[in-house]
């Protein structure tokens, strides 16, 4: 029954999709219309709706209900609850269900709380929002019901992969959809404000939270995403530039541009046709990302759908919004007012060439993504991994860097370098400064060796729009954008150290054999076989130490699952301030002797310490602008309550 209720509530919230667009193309064209009255609740009921449909899923995986087909396939009476309920959405219906209740809850609050912005636009914004709706709709309804019963009912369920029973898959997914889905916002306001001629300042200040919260989880998503396959993998590596990693960087490039582009428009009325333009870019990119995951071309950990029918679907979809954007864009972008001008040495300058830096690295990642796919389909077998992305990005991510440090400093409009000049030589000296010091301490490759001095000076740097100002008054988005901006010091700083100073060693050992690893001693003391709930496991007693202090006793393991079969590596972390050991217990040779791999990954943590550090910043900026907003709107609306009352006096 609670199958039927959860299908039944997704095919009523398809329904008031259809009559939202309606409504809202009307109410575009006459704000009189009938139906336009109806369009915010009918996104608010289509909300609510989709928020039941995706919980009754949750439910039937909680309860293990095999009667259902996508519980029966990804699910098992044996496994811990907390991987059936994350198994929800670890499969292709029930992310695509993710998706669209997350789509749903977003317009909902769009009717509830947006009113800054004339009503025509928002009927534009809302009926958009409904398009895009409509298109999912069809495709979970039509080619990807998660409802659908079984007959007969299997005495058990097929289990869920593995790799993905690992509470990462309980963040990673859903903080990536928000901010996918987000982006679809991005694109409705964009819309909205490209037909009823309405790009603006204002439609620029409207938007930009919703950019910097889909931002936000896109950068803990992503984070989130590079430790799980850090630690579950067993690879020893953050990051290897899989089409799937890519699926999600290249929408985090875009709304990293679309964002500082709208702060721009919505601060100094200036690049009003880019915006728009990053706005479709965006969306667009986490509809590539959601072709390349869900339509088959990939064989991959994350990659469900392997129907081509659906991948069809998808294309078609990823057409039609796109390609209707792109038409509309072509069409209306000579009504866009141009804007402000700048001069190219002002804030609006430096943002405007790391806007061109990000979308040359998207476009590189995006040609390097698609290009073996291309290739196969005509049966020539390429791969394009880090020795095409590293240095042809860093071809722009480096000088993006020095940008990234000196852009906060100039003022909006014209500046002169003359102003800048002692700040930009006290980052300029940290830099080279430890330049100097890594390569008088050690010999490392060249782009490690940039990357750790341009670290030191964005580090200085990120807090330098700090200088000469009372710290008490500083706005919370100027602290959020400091914070950032620090991050992706911390971050750079962990990669260019992981890359330079990683050692690994790959040993056979038995019991009381040792091995060093830079300043790791490992101690093999025992090998013996533990179970959990749905899993067999050889597991590890190895001792380990650092420069010969106090032991840590750690325990990998090689699990064996039954249900479904599948074997994992539960790797062993010791984390100190400085590094990582990094453990992995691999398969017994005929000798009786057992693999171990061991990895010293010195401030290899620092990497998502960085991206957590970027996600906190952009957090700050976003509680400081929503908070700005909301007193900017009281004053407002105070002054109009007050110049009514004088009025109202002048005339008793």
């Amino acid at each position: 029954m609670i199958a039927e209720i959860g299908l039944a509530a997704l095919w009523l919230a398809a329904a008031l999709s259809v009559l939202q667009l309606v409504g809202g193309y009307l109410g575009a064209r006459n704000e009189d219309s009938e139906l336009a009255v109806l369009v915010r609740p009918a996104a608010v009921l289509q909300a609510v709706l989709c928020a039941v449909s995706f919980l009754a899923l949750v439910y039937v995986f909680a309860i293990t209900d095999l009667s259902v087909r996508l519980v029966a396939e990804n699910s098992h009476s044996m496994k811990p609850l907390a991987f059936k309920l994350s198994g929800a959405w670890a499969n292709h219906e029930g992310s695509m269900l993710l998706w669209i209740a997350v789509m749903a809850v977003a317009g909902g609050l769009i009717a509830l709380i947006e009113r800054r912005l004339p009503e025509r636009t928002m009927m534009a914004t809302l009926g958009t929002q409904g398009f895009v709706g409509i298109g999912f709709y069809l495709f979970i309804l039509l080619s990807s019901n998660p409802f659908e019963r079984l007959s007969p009912v299997p005495a058990d369920g097929n289990g869920l992969n593995p790799l993905l029973q690992d509470m990462g898959v309980s963040f990673h997914p859903p903080t990536l959809y928000i901010g996918y889905v987000g982006l679809s916002v991005a694109f409705s306001f964009a819309m909205g404000a490209l037909l009823t001629r309405n790009v603006t300042p204002d439609f620029a200040r409207v938007m930009r939270p919703w950019v910097l919260a889909s931002w936000i989880f896109l950068t803990i998503g992503i984070t989130a995403g590079s430790y799980w396959a850090y630690y579950e993998l067993g690879w020893g590596g953050w990051w290897f530039w899989d089409p799937v990693e890519n699926a999600s960087l290249m929408p985090w490039l875009a709304a990293t541009a679309l964002l500082h582009s709208a702060s721009v428009l919505a601060a100094r009325d200036a690049l009003r046709t880019w915006t728009i333009m990053l706005g479709v870019v965006a969306f667009s990119m986490s509809m590539v990302g959601t072709f390349l995951v869900r339509s088959g071309v990939l064989t991959s950990v994350h990659a469900f759908a392997v129907d081509p029918e659906r991948g069809s679907f998808i294309l078609a979809l990823l057409a039609l919004y796109i390609g209707g954007a792109l038409v509309l864009f072509a069409l209306r972008a000579n009504t866009i007012a141009e804007g402000e001008r700048f001069s190219l040495l002002s804030r609006e300058g430096a943002l405007v060439v790391n806007n061109v830096g990000l979308s040359a690295i998207l476009g590189i990642v995006l040609l390097g993504t698609l290009y073996p796919l291309l290739t196969e389909a005509f049966d020539v077998r390429v791969s394009v991994g880090p020795p095409y992305f590293n240095p042809v990005s860093a071809i722009f991510f480096l000088p993006m860097l020095v940008i990234l440090a000196v852009g906060p400093l100039l003022r909006w409009r014209e500046d002169s370098f003359a102003r800048i000049r002692m700040p930009v030589l006290v980052i300029g000296a940290a830099a080279v400064a430890a330049l100097v010091a890594v390569l008088l301490l050690t010999d490392i490759g060249f782009l490690p060796l940039l990357g750790l001095a341009l670290a030191a000076g964005v580090a200085i740097a990120s807090f330098m729009p700090l200088r000469s100002r009372n710290i008490r008054r500083v706005p919370l988005a100027v602290w959020g954008m400091c914070i950032a901006h620090f991050g992706v010091a911390v971050a750079l700083f962990g990669m260019a150290a992981d890359s330079a100073f990683q050692q690994e060693r790959l040993v056979a050992a038995t019991p009381g054999d040792s091995v060093e690893v830079g300043p790791w001693e490992a101690t093999l003391a025992g090998i013996s076989p533990v179970a959990g709930p749905n899993w067999t496991a050889m597991q590890g007693d190895i001792f380990v130490s650092y420069q010969g202090g106090e032991p840590t006793e750690t325990f990998p393991q090689a699990r064996s699952f039954w249900a479904p079969q599948g074997e994992t590596s539960e790797v062993a972390l010791v984390t100190r301030w400085n590094g990582q050991l990094y453990v992995a217990l691999g398969n017994q040779s005929e000798d009786g002797r057992w693999q171990l791999r061991l990895w010293w990954k010195p401030f290899v943590t620092w990497i998502w310490y960085g991206g957590l550090l970027i996600a906190l910043g952009g957090a700050m900026a976003l509680v400081g602008r929503v908070v700005g907003d909301v007193r900017r709107r009281s004053t407002a609306r105070r002054e109009e309550e007050r110049r009514a009352e004088e009025a109202e006096l002048a005339t008793a």
